[in-house]
């Protein structure tokens, strides 16, 4: 049996291809290694994934690719968390942007993005992904990511900035003030997903002329910090993964057509493209 997790920093997609052929898909918290420590990921998937862990003893291989996974060290804490509850199992753990260029430009050169939590981008040569000087984490980057969107949606209701009919409808949904805010950011952990969980409100006011300039200034930072930092951008399609890409895929589309970009590719989760592209090659 084969199994591919695609885990960003809020949750973790899981596919299990079975001895027959059928799947099965679980889901978990996010299992950044950046943010949680080899027992941390131990107990999460204990607590979270029972009915997974459960075929253990028949899973001869686990690829795992997820945000935060982009240095040996990292690697080497989840594949030991990995390791204490499939003890018969190959692993391999790579960077979330891996996982998505396989997901997305299969054997093809080209550009892969995510769009989800945070956001980051890499360069796919048919084989390997190169990556730039970007994917700098919530607080310094994540342009154009859940948490960009949520952080200035925060910042513009507690500024005042906030347009009045939608400051208010944003209070009702969230009752926020500064020392919540404040010690949820700095004093609690997972600030990141906190900060991304806002920008699900952006949906729920996608038509006004308020939600629509911050999606196209956050898209527009990204496109310019991102993909145009590098000089053939417009050579190869450009591919989007995320539930951010995927949900405002008409305002991203607008914003790349204006800049010359090709898309290619606009996916929510990459789980079922990544499993095919495995079983489909020797990695």
């Amino acid at each position: 049996m084969i199994l591919v997790a695609d885990s960003g920093s809020t949750k973790t997609d899981w596919l299990l291809k079975l001895s027959d052929g059928e799947t099965r898909q679980f889901r978990t918290g996010g299992l950044n290694p950046y943010f949680l420590t080899e027992k941390e990921i131990v107990k999460i998937l204990q607590t979270e994934a029972a009915d997974m862990i459960a075929f253990a003893p028949d899973v001869t291989e686990i690829y795992f690719f997820g945000a935060g996974c982009s240095s040996p060290d990292r690697h080497e804490i989840v594949s030991n968390a990995l390791s204490v509850l499939f003890t018969k199992s190959y692993i391999s753990v790579d960077s979330d942007l891996l996982g998505c260029a396989y997901a997305t430009c299969g054997h093809h050169k080209g550009f892969c993005c995510v769009l989800g939590t945070g956001s980051n981008i890499s360069y796919f040569d048919g084989e390997d992904i190169h990556s730039g000087q970007h994917g700098l984490g919530f607080v310094l980057g994540d342009e154009g990511g859940g948490t960009w969107f949520g952080k200035a949606l925060v910042t513009d209701f507690l500024y005042g900035i906030m347009p009045g009919e939608i400051s208010v409808k944003f209070d009702n949904l969230y009752q926020l003030d500064k020392e919540k805010v404040i010690k949820n950011v700095y004093q609690m952990p997972n600030a990141n997903s906190y900060l991304a969980s806002f920008s699900k409100f952006l949906y729920t006011i996608r038509e006004t002329a308020y939600a629509q300039d911050l999606l196209r200034k956050g898209m527009l930072e990204f496109i310019e910090t991102n993909i145009m930092w590098y000089p053939k951008y417009r050579e190869y399609k450009c591919h989007f993964v995320g539930s951010i890409a995927y949900v405002f895929a008409d305002e991203l589309k607008a914003v790349c057509k204006e800049h010359g970009i090709h898309i290619g590719k606009i996916i929510r989760q990459p789980i079922h493209d990544l499993l095919d592209f495995i079983v489909s090659r020797d990695i």
